[in-house]
């Protein structure tokens, strides 16, 4: 089974205690709510905080996520500008129980487009199960660049790419660079348009918080009915990024009380949300929505 016959894939938040340490019970819980919506898990992506945290609270994550015995499939972030660091990580990751690599293009350095070819192929052969490439250029500071897909389309780890850069254009000019590449929308506001150009799903913010409301609009994006949906999911995930991602998120899952508390690591803080009343009022109307429709 490949990772991409699971349509959707939650980028998971890391809940801590209020020391900062890792809240492991309520990590268990959240990706037991995922499994139970038939939600795949990203763990330690950017909306998981995987920068942030120290390794051993990486390593903590990865190794809770994989023994819980889930139905999904568990990815596992990796994301840096330090090579050997992230070869090693992703070699510590092998023992475990996870079934691919998100890998992000480096940050912070903006590498042009042979080295970020070099970079992705030197993780790419490091890997020993499938990866997801993942385009964020307002995080890293660079596009991917189409030549990382033209030269390593046929690598037999290379799989999809989690497209979120934000634009429509970029994401077909991809497509037509790797035909045989598949893609899923990192935006979740956005499914309904990327559908329609082709993608094979999303990975999602939203479904934090909305597990199987979000499956079940994904299911429907997919089958051609994005368009309806659009006003209303675009309002409320729109209100999830009111503040830095994964903050909202965060807030809005303690509100509900999946968490214990909304700790974050600097330079994030729950104090950038200022109206907790956006958040209440999106969760009301995706439950809402998801009563009248499943």
């Amino acid at each position: 089974m490949s990772i991409t016959d699971t349509p959707l894939y939650t980028a998971l938040v890391t809940p801590m205690n209020e020391n900062g340490d890792i809240h492991l019970d309520d990590l268990a819980s959240l990706i037991h709510k995922q499994d139970e919506a038939g939600n795949g898990v990203l763990v330690l992506g950017s909306t998981g905080e995987g920068l942030a945290l120290p390794l051993e609270d990486k390593k903590q994550v990865v190794k809770t996520a994989s023994s819980l015995n889930v139905d999904v499939p568990i990815m596992v972030g990796v994301g840096g500008f330090n090579l050997r660091n992230q070869i090693e990580w992703i070699e510590y990751c092998h023992q475990f129980d996870v079934d691919s690599f998100l890998l992000v293009t480096p940050l912070y350095a903006k590498p042009g487009p042979k080295g970020q070819v070099q970079w992705f192929k030197s993780l790419l052969d490091t890997a020993d199960k499938e990866c997801m490439l993942y385009n964020v250029p307002s995080r890293t500071g660079s596009k991917m660049s189409p030549l990382v897909l033209k030269e390593l389309a046929d690598h037999s780890n290379f799989v999809a790419v989690k497209e979120a850069s934000g634009s429509i254009e970029d994401y077909q000019n991809y497509r037509k660079t790797a035909k045989d590449i598949v893609f899923y929308s990192g935006d979740d506001g956005l499914l309904p348009f990327f559908s329609m150009a082709g993608c094979n799903g999303l990975v999602s913010v939203a479904s934090n918080v909305w597990p199987k409301a979000t499956h079940q609009y994904v299911d429907w994006c997919l089958d051609g009915r994005g368009p309806e949906l659009l006003p209303l999911w675009q309002e409320c995930t729109d209100a999830l990024f009111s503040g830095p991602n994964p903050v909202p998120a965060k807030v809005l899952l303690n509100e509900k009380g999946w968490i214990e508390n909304t700790k974050l690591h600097p330079p994030l803080t729950e104090d950038d949300v200022e109206d907790i009343s956006i958040l209440k009022n999106a969760d009301n109307m995706i439950q809402r929505w998801y009563k009248e429709n499943s």
